[in-house]
């Protein structure tokens, strides 16, 4: 600029240079002068430059709550968890999981040594109470969840046991003096457990009728009893579903639509891949998945129906087949006796349970499931009516005819391929699924032997509102575990982020809005899961098999914590000063 104030340079050619830069050139360039200043915060500017440094799609708008890119770029940069501030090492065993309290002011840890430990979530993070669940004849304890009002603690954990055994059990601790106040059968372990209300909890417990097919019950089980529990039911049968072809149902957990409050901050793709949606079906009384229990009327009446279907199953196999089909080996012709069974004693679908108009009142659970082979490869989901949401009345549920042994599912999303995790988004909308696929176009023959999975994790994300796939897949994290050990590995989800862990030594955080990996959080050992602080998107924990919990902080929060912040050349510290 000239002594007289006459700029050298038009603000349009100045803007033209600047869009050459990086940006922190640009944010070097903006302090000489009150013109470069100026043009150095044109939003067009920084719209260029966030899509450049990103490397986002072009396609994808500005994030709604938004007010400028200059600020976008500032909250991509400057707040993700991605600085570690701390190494917890009180676990002796790998760490299996990490959940925080609703509040914030707790979290949780399970471990391989069989430890369950609370901890004080403060600028010096310390144990607050550890239980150890060997005495109880635990293996190791694998899940934990508080519930709403964060004066309960849901443990779930692995009997001690064969290689082969799948049983598993609940704990409930008391928060306020970290008694144990009671104790339930879950089986298999993985169903995890979940809370449905602040008082009652859902476990499962799995029962085999053949050498594939068994029967999932799930049961909402009071936490505690009290003096009225002499006269009132402490537990209740609330689904009975049929698993075929050895697949059983895990992983439980609730999703609560009262609580959907944000906006379709989603976006589908412009061009999706013809095989990148999963499928998804309304189910009547002809379903393809879950049940069984002992009838609750006359066991004889269940076991003549079996044996018609399996009459009519058996004159189907032995046919003569003229050239229309072989012969059934024994696995088809039980998974054909399974399939006859379903469609003739399944309870039908009530239509005015499925209807839109009560969709923002509805309670959903949803669990892994499959009906091909015994890896989870779909995502059951249940509606939850009033009626379950207490023990009250007969302990074996709502009165049901012969004809209705079964309950239907009322939604089935098939994502091909291997699923390893699942977490809901705050507001319960949508559901994020770590998935390993499987090769395009498999076909399998032996429920035995699943198809091989991809090293890559896939994050799927569904909206529960529309039960279809939204965004596009979210990529950058590896399992290499077979398809016949692999083990879950939990992610979580905040207001704008997503985070999961990986076998890679990592953990990763993605945006949600822009789809694009933003951090990587290394570890010595397999990240098993990770946690957002609920009060503060800015923390995340991450648990691994080196024994360790780390903690991570973005650099914003850092420069507030710190008394003495580190400097840095340039920053967006500045930038936005309240």
């Amino acid at each position: 600029m000239e002594s007289g104030g006459t700029p050298l340079l038009p603000d349009t050619i100045l803007l033209e240079v600047f869009q050459n830069l990086e940006h922190q050139d640009v944010l070097a360039a903006g302090g000489t002068c009150t013109q470069w200043y100026g043009v150095s915060r044109d939003d067009f500017l920084w719209r260029d430059l966030f899509y450049r440094y990103y490397n986002v799609n072009r396609s994808i708008p500005r994030h709604p709550a938004a007010t400028s890119w200059l600020g976008e770029f500032q909250r991509l940069y400057d707040t993700i968890p991605c600085v570690q501030v701390a190494t917890l090492k009180e676990h002796r065993d790998q760490v299996l999981h990490v959940s925080f309290s609703h509040n914030g002011y707790f979290f949780s840890s399970c471990s391989k040594d069989c430890f369950v430990k609370i901890w004080n979530n403060d600028l010096e993070i310390s144990v607050l109470h550890s239980a150890n669940m060997r005495p109880y004849n635990w293996s190791y304890t694998q899940f934990s969840q508080f519930n709403t009002e964060d004066t309960l603690l849901l443990v779930s954990g692995v009997y001690i046991g064969p290689h082969s055994s799948s049983s598993g059990e609940i704990a409930v601790f008391n928060l306020d003096d970290f008694t144990l106040l009671s104790r339930v059968r879950n089986k298999p372990y993985d169903v995890f457990g979940c809370w449905l209300n602040e008082t009652h909890l859902i476990s499962g417990n799995l029962h085999w009728i053949g050498n594939m097919t068994s029967c999932s019950v799930l049961w909402l089980n009071k936490a505690y009893q009290d003096i009225e529990s002499e006269n009132i039911n402490v537990v209740k049968r609330l689904f009975q579903l049929q698993n075929r072809n050895a697949s059983t149902i895990r992983t439980v957990m609730v999703a609560d639509c009262s609580r959907h409050d944000t906006p379709d901050l989603l976006l589908g793709l412009e061009h999706p891949a013809l095989n990148s949606s999963p499928w998804v079906f309304n189910l009547g009384s002809d379903s393809e998945d879950e049940c069984c229990n002992k009838p609750k009327h006359s066991s004889e009446s269940a076991n003549e129906a079996m044996a018609g279907v399996q009459d009519h199953a058996e004159l189907e196999a032995n046919m003569p087949s003229e050239g229309l089909q072989p012969l059934m080996n024994e696995k088809q012709l039980e998974a054909r006796v399974a399939e006859l069974f379903l469609q003739a004693k399944t309870k039908p679908v009530d239509i005015n349970i499925l209807s839109e108009h009560q969709a923002d009142q509805k309670k959903y659970l949803i669990f892994t499931t499959g009906s091909l082979t015994y890896t989870p490869h779909q995502i059951g989901i249940k509606q939850i009516l009033p009626h379950h949401m207490e023990t009250t009345g007969p302990v074996l549920g709502e009165e049901r005819s012969s004809n209705e042994f079964f309950d239907p599912l009322d939604h089935t999303i098939d994502v091909h391929g291997h699923i390893i995790g699942m977490g809901l988004s705050p507001d319960h909308r949508y559901l994020y699924v770590n998935s390993r696929a499987w090769p395009k176009g498999c076909i399998i023959s032996d429920p035995m032997n699943p198809p091989p999975i991809a090293e890559e994790i896939d994050i799927h994300v569904f909206d529960l509102k529309t039960m279809q796939e939204v965004t596009q897949t979210l990529r950058a994290h590896t399992a290499y575990t077979p398809n016949d050990e692999c083990f879950f590995i939990f992610l979580d989800v905040s207001r704008d982020y997503v985070a999961s862990g990986a076998e890679d030594r990592h953990g990763y955080i993605w945006d949600r809005h822009y789809n694009i990996c933003l951090a990587k959080l290394q570890h010595e050992d397999v990240v098993n899961s990770v946690a957002f602080s609920p009060m503060d998107q800015e923390m995340l924990i991450t648990a691994s098999d080196d024994c360790t919990l780390k903690v991570w902080r973005s650099p914003r929060v850092l420069r507030i914590i710190n008394t003495k912040p580190s400097r840095k050349k340039f920053s967006f510290f500045w930038l936005n000063r309240k």
